[in-house]
């Protein structure tokens, strides 16, 4: 049955830079753009720093950064004359996790039923430039929920593709004279057992490479020696993880661990916590657990989805684990996710995939059930609370925001049911959740995401992979850049002969105080403590503020 969804898209003939077929002509189609173009409004939020062995941030992976965060400093398109462009993937097939190179090509991995091929394509035309067969994927009952050996890879700082195969191997992939190479390979048959999958491949700050795989074995690789090191949490992992230059985050069906490298070079966990869990999986989940791969945001925190009914938005503090607070998100019997959250600073964007259980869960008028939200962490760090709500169905798609211009990306459908199947690139702002604009992509099977991100590419273009390979929304003219990085407020009195400063920032939606910000005062120093207060010992009067990732601010102190 599972192949025959895909009957619409064999029908059309493969060709050279075809378009991805449209098997419903609709003389009363919905209009290609609905809502109004938009000015941009700017979120500031830090940015996740840059991991030293990958390609720089919103390049690297299908999550932006290291930090997962899916936050773009690059603008998307404003709904500004917009148009779209695709390429089928013949017979059908996804090509979701998009990474650019430093030529501002794609390089991308298109999945389909069972062939799995390594691509490089023009940004801008959408033009296939190079291809490489992988290895391809075992029969499964459900191929449209498995996102092993593919489904993740990464760019590394040298902008070859570290790629996990199904066959046990991890493959560094570069480019030699136009065409795909394998430059390493790291064999890891001695140490997965016969059919064990991978499900993504990250490194840590000190170069190592790390595996999740499905059945729970988490694994380090020394790119120096090649010697593999692992673990058994005896849990299964269905989702990426995160990696701070503190330590590796993984999520399992049971628990959210951090890990660090032992003395012994094999993964270690530092601490577990296990979250609310129903045991129940979910329509619009792949496991009975967490759905999201973890998101490191702020100064502390990591943030996971649990498995509760309804769903919570959890964040703990990644130095100890320890739960800074949880917040309900959508419907009891009706909340389900199997995307990572959207963190900027103190705002977190989360969406609802429940009843998504396959393409057909979204055919001839099926839908899921609608609903995404922000949860803000309290300025103080010790709560969080529901910012808005908006009713938009969104099946599958992991979002974006662009913080240049304030708008959430989502993927969505109408929630009349139209049996022809429209899908939508749609913007939300930011600060309310209004739907701002909806551009059609196209009716039907081939438009269908599946579990594909939102990628916005270095122009401001938006990429969505889909059933039927890769499409593209743009605005007619690029959009402008726009500083994101959030500026520094300094404020500071004299107390006899000390200056009390206090040094705050915009975070994400949120106003907060700035930990560890450097205040100089004349030649005297002082960093600011977690409710971003700094004392300093001096006669000075001109006062500085400085912090990685933050725009400086500067005063006099008043005598």
């Amino acid at each position: 049955m599972l192949l025959a969804l895909l009957v619409l898209l064999l029908a059309a003939p493969a060709a050279a830079h075809a378009q991805i077929p449209d098997p419903t002509p609709d003389s009363d189609a919905p209009p290609a753009f609905s809502g109004e173009p938009w000015v941009p409004q700017p979120v500031f939020a830090a940015p996740a720093p840059r991991h030293p062995f990958m390609a720089p941030n919103q390049r690297s992976n299908l999550h932006s950064d290291a930090f997962q965060t899916d936050v773009n400093a690059w603008s998307g398109p404003l709904g500004r004359d917009t148009e779209t462009l695709s390429h089928y993937e013949a017979p059908g097939g996804v090509c979701a996790s998009i990474t650019f190179n430093a030529q501002d090509q794609i390089v991308t991995t298109c999945v389909q039923l069972r062939a799995v091929r390594l691509k490089l394509f023009d940004a801008r035309t959408l033009e296939e430039l190079a291809s490489m067969e992988l290895p391809p994927r075992p029969p499964n009952p459900n191929p449209f929920q498995d996102f092993a050996g593919g489904g993740y890879f990464y760019l590394d700082d040298q902008d070859r593709a570290v790629v996990s195969t199904t066959d046990r191997r991890v493959l560094v992939i570069g480019m030699k004279n136009g065409e795909f190479v394998v430059e390493r390979e790291y064999d890891l048959t001695a140490t997965l057992p016969s059919g064990a999958k991978i499900i993504s491949a990250l490194p840590d700050w000190a170069g190592r490479i790390w595996l999740a795989t499905t059945a729970g074995l988490v694994v380090v690789i020394d790119p120096e020696t090649g010697a593999v090191k692992s673990h058994d949490l005896g849990e299964i992992v269905q989702n990426s993880f995160a990696v701070g230059d503190d330590g590796v985050y993984i999520v399992s069906e049971k628990a959210m661990y951090r890990y660090e490298v032992g003395v012994d070079g094999a993964p270690s966990a530092t601490w577990r916590k296990e979250y609310e869990n129903t045991g129940e999986l979910k329509p619009g989940q792949v496991s009975a657990g967490s759905g999201t791969t973890p998101t490191l945001h702020g100064d502390d925190w990591v943030s996971i989805t649990d498995n509760a009914d309804p769903m919570n938005v959890v964040v703990y503090r990644r130095r100890d684990g320890r739960e800074i607070c949880r917040q309900p998100v959508f419907e009891q019997g009706a909340s389900a996710t199997d995307n990572t959250l959207i963190a900027a600073g103190h705002s977190i964007i989360v969406e609802n995939n429940y009843g998504y259980t396959g393409p057909t869960a979204t055919m001839n008028g099926a839908r899921t059930e609608p609903g995404i939200e922000r949860v803000d962490v309290d300025a103080d760090g010790r709560g969080c609370r529901k910012v808005w709500h908006s009713d938009e169905i969104s099946p599958t798609v992991v979002p974006k925001l662009s913080l240049a211009n304030g708008l959430v990306y989502v993927y969505t459908q109408d929630p009349e049911g139209d049996p022809d199947d429209p899908w939508f690139l749609t913007a939300l702002d930011f600060r309310t959740g209004r739907t701002v604009w909806k551009r059609l992509t196209g009716q039907g099977l081939g438009f269908n995401n599946n579990y594909a991100p939102v990628t916005i590419g270095p122009d401001g273009t938006a990429y969505v992979g889909v059933l039927g390979g890769l499409l593209l929304v743009r605005d007619s003219a690029a959009p402008p850049a726009v500083e994101t990085r959030p500026k520094l407020r300094l404020r500071a009195r004299r107390r006899g002969k000390r200056v009390v400063a206090r040094v705050k920032a915009r975070s994400g939606g949120v106003v907060a105080p700035v930990r560890g910000a450097r205040v100089k005062v004349a030649r005297r120093v002082a960093f600011t403590n977690g409710r971003g207060r700094a004392r300093v010992r001096s006669k000075g009067r001109r006062a500085v503020a400085k912090k990685p990732g933050y725009r400086r601010d500067r005063l006099k102190v008043p005598r």
